[in-house]
């Protein structure tokens, strides 16, 4: 499903990212931690194509994206859904009309639109906020809505940049569940975030990063701490 294969992405003489392998299978819902400035963005605009890498390769559905051409990523993101941590909704159309407005620009019918658009909100529960505008809702119906325009199109892939960011913590566990849900349903899930208590409590795979590397992938794992980064880090130091 992704691939990074020996991945670095540097600017001017610093390491975003630093020969990153990792892989991620059909069907998984992975965790991307780290403090602000590990590489959990840098990693998930490598996957959509808002980035090259310097050196190495990114596959997704087995294609290699790393050359691909600027026509060619509209094509790509209709295979993905993305969540980007700001919602992005467009503050003159209400909810369903920005949900719409994506299944349109991809060619969907008014038909499979209407179809796709009243679906996802029922999945989401914000059905009874179709005609509420962006700044008549909460933070956590934001991020509902920009979940629902991110699964209208059924994508196999979704991508969700730090979706519980600015959240209190009942909200942010709704929304983790959310993606649980989604995720359930046969979508490949993969989710930044530094918050802890999401990740110790869904217990799904977690990939630790700092500095630009990978330094732990875990299997049903919990949010590394202090004193475990340290013991990674020094273990990493010597290979």
């Amino acid at each position: 499903m992704v691939q990074f294969q020996d991945v670095s992405v540097i600017y001017g003489e610093s390491f975003a990212l630093s020969r990153v392998n990792l892989c991620v299978e059909p069907g998984e819902f992975v965790f991307l931690v780290g403090a602000t400035g590990a590489g959990k963005s840098t990693m998930l605009r490598l996957m959509y194509g808002d980035l090259k890498p310097t050196r190495g390769q990114v596959m997704i559905y087995g294609q290699n994206i790393t050359n691909l051409k600027p026509t060619g990523i509209p094509k790509l993101r209709r295979g993905m859904g993305i969540v980007p941590q700001d919602y992005a909704l467009l503050p003159r159309k209400n909810v369903w009309e920005n949900i719409a407005y994506g299944l349109r620009a991809i060619g969907y019918s008014q038909r499979e639109v209407h179809r796709r658009v009243a679906h996802a909100l029922a999945l989401v529960g914000m059905s009874s906020e179709a005609k509420s505008k962006p700044d008549e809702l909460s933070g956590g119906e934001a991020q509902r809505v920009a979940i629902a325009r991110a699964i209208a199109n059924n994508a196999p892939l979704l991508i969700a940049d730090e979706p519980t960011a600015n959240l209190d913590p009942e909200t942010s566990w709704d929304i983790t569940l959310l993606l649980q849900q989604i995720n359930l349903r046969g979508a490949t899930v993969i989710v930044s975030t530094h918050n802890p208590a999401i990740v110790d409590r869904l217990k799904k795979r977690v990939v630790a990063m700092e500095n630009g590397e990978i330094i732990s992938d875990t299997p049903s794992g919990s949010y590394p701490g202090e004193i475990e980064r340290a013991r990674i880090s020094v273990a990493t130091l010597r290979r």
